[in-house]
């Protein structure tokens, strides 16, 4: 049985001016957060069940102006919509990699094996089966990386995007503490 606290991620600081990185320039709506208090929100987040959406609190010991009240929210999201397009296309970015990988591995692949039955078939001794195993291990060391793309490197990216994702539809909620 899950609680409405079962997606809750509660950050406190002494104002709100903290959540946001103080060397940005750009409109508040734009601006990047500050990098600890990013690293302390997804890393809440991925301790949290997958199943569901997530709800920032923000327990604040000085209140905001109003025009940051408003504007807070969509800041939050705005900045974890662009984290996760980032992700979206580092991913493309890695399989178009490991696809152009592949075919240069193949290739060479096909290669070693080719100069691999050559050298069987060459007038070289009890070398030629060396020399054509060698040609096969070669070849096989160069799919190597292909194959860690496509099996391994993908989804720790695609796993950060939906939690970017998840973290891009989170409610904000600001809770002032009374003085």
């Amino acid at each position: 049985m899950s609680t409405e606290t079962d997606n809750r991620i509660e950050v406190r600081l002494r104002d709100l001016s903290q959540l946001f990185n103080s060397m940005d320039p750009s409109p508040f709506i734009d601006r990047d957060l500050d990098d600890a208090a990013e690293e302390f929100i997804v890393n809440w987040a991925r301790e949290l069940p997958h199943k569901t959406e997530f709800e920032l609190v923000i327990h604040l010991a000085a209140p905001p102006s109003p025009d940051r009240i408003e504007g807070t929210e969509a800041a939050v999201r705005h900045y974890f919509k662009s984290r996760a397009g980032m992700k979206r296309r580092e991913l493309r970015f890695l399989l178009r990699r490991g696809r152009v990988s592949l075919v240069i591995g193949l290739v060479f692949l096909a290669a070693c094996l080719g100069l691999g039955e050559m050298a069987l078939r060459a007038p070289l001794g009890t070398l030629a089966g060396f020399v054509e195993l060698g040609l096969q291990i070669v070849g096989w060391v160069a799919m190597w990386r292909p194959l860690e793309i496509f099996l391994y490197d993908w989804w720790p990216i695609l796993s950060d995007q939906r939690l970017l994702e998840r973290l891009a539809r989170m409610k904000v909620r600001l809770n002032v503490a009374a003085a």
